[in-house]
């Protein structure tokens, strides 16, 4: 038996070749995975971090421009019900707006 080699399948040599490939092939590609979903929350994150950055400096803009205005001349008409619903409405939105994009607040463990 000393000078005898052993019957190698050829087919199956290849079959157990492809098998660890694929395995291979897919750890591969589940690092790819995890590390593409990682780029994408950080994106988001991102996103959220300036969105609430933007909103701030909206309400911000806002409150200086309502500042400037000044007050009104003694002889102007004052303002209906409906544009003052208005006008408070829009406040109301802006603050909302400017606290959602923030985010949840987390609590401190």
């Amino acid at each position: 038996m000393f000078g005898k080699l052993p019957y190698v399948n050829p087919l199956e040599s290849r079959k157990e070749r492809l098998i660890a490939e694929s395995e291979l092939n897919r750890d591969q590609l589940f690092d790819d995975w995890q590390s593409m979903t990682h780029g994408v929350h950080d994106l988001a994150h991102r996103v959220k971090i300036v969105g609430a950055w933007a909103s701030s400096a909206m309400v911000l803009v806002a409150g200086v421009s309502a500042l400037r205005r000044g007050p009104r001349a003694a002889g102007a008409a004052k303002s209906s019900w409906f544009q003052k619903i208005l006008h408070a409405a829009r406040l109301a939105s802006t603050i909302w707006l400017a606290s959602r994009a923030r985010g949840p607040r987390e609590e401190p463990k």
